[in-house]
């Protein structure tokens, strides 16, 4: 990471927290032989346009065993909605943050590459406000079709019009060379669009998709939506883990 930041300020946030529904503790869950938190924060120390990276949970254990590798957490409340709320939550203690990149800290094999794309995009002169990525699904794609698996129109600039858990574009007609855009969930946001952002309410598209973005669609703002061939996998479930920990062995037994 850079030593010597320069005006603008950007902030690397893990969310972790304990308590999960279908995997608890998932953030300490050894693959390969580290936490799974521990692979995550791995591939993002090395994101160049990151001038600071930061675990935030709400779980003494999580933030010990951040320690213990050598990573940065801070604790924060365990009443929060969302991740969103989390970070929002965090950047008190970076006052010098001027805009925050959210890396699910699910995503074991996450492109630091892509963070660094994400992170020049939101501090740029010009940057958007908000901005998140997506890459291409073949429409006869089954995850296509599927609820679980969050799919982006945008516009010719690359801004996102709407965002859905439906077959989105509906292809009445088939129409050559357009893709599915499958939504990854990293996002960056300016630091003083985030802060407006957790004051406002859920809104009523947000809460009938159950996609948190929505909400700052309706209220007017922009999100650009860049498009990646990055298609790593997150952790679920166990058996997830397993998956990742298998991909890690084969990667690492792959000759150059």
């Amino acid at each position: 990471m850079l030593q010597d930041p320069p005006k603008n300020h950007v902030l690397g946030v893990l969310p972790a927290r304990w308590g999960s529904t279908r995997f608890p503790g998932k953030p300490l869950h050894p693959i390969a032989g580290k936490p799974l938190i521990q692979h995550v924060w791995e591939r993002c120390v090395t994101c160049a346009a990151l001038h600071d990276l930061v675990v935030a949970t709400d779980d003494a254990r999580i933030a010990d065993a951040v320690h213990a590798f050598g990573g940065r957490a801070v604790m924060t409340s365990p009443d929060h909605p969302t991740g969103t709320d989390r970070i929002a939550e965090t950047l008190a203690a970076f006052p010098r943050a001027t805009h925050v990149v959210n890396i699910q800290g699910d995503e074991p094999l996450i492109d630091p590459a892509l963070i660094g794309r994400l992170a020049t995009a939101i501090a740029a002169p010009d940057g958007p406000e908000m901005a998140t990525a997506a890459n291409p699904l073949d429409p006869a794609d089954p995850a296509a079709a599927d609820p679980d698996v969050v799919k982006v129109v945008r516009a010719r600039d690359g801004r996102a019009l709407y965002f859905s858990r439906s077959p989105l574009p509906f292809f009445r007609n088939p129409v050559a060379g357009l893709p599915v855009l499958r939504h990854k969930g990293i996002y960056a946001y300016r630091r003083d669009f985030l802060e407006q952002f957790v004051t406002w309410p859920p809104s009523p598209l947000e809460q009938a998709e159950s996609l948190e973005q929505l909400r700052a669609l309706e209220n007017g703002a922009s999100i650009l939506v860049l498009e990646t061939d990055d298609t790593s996998p997150g952790v679920d479930t166990p058996a997830q883990a397993l998956e990742i920990e298998r991909l890690l062995a084969e990667k690492n037994t792959t000759p150059n």
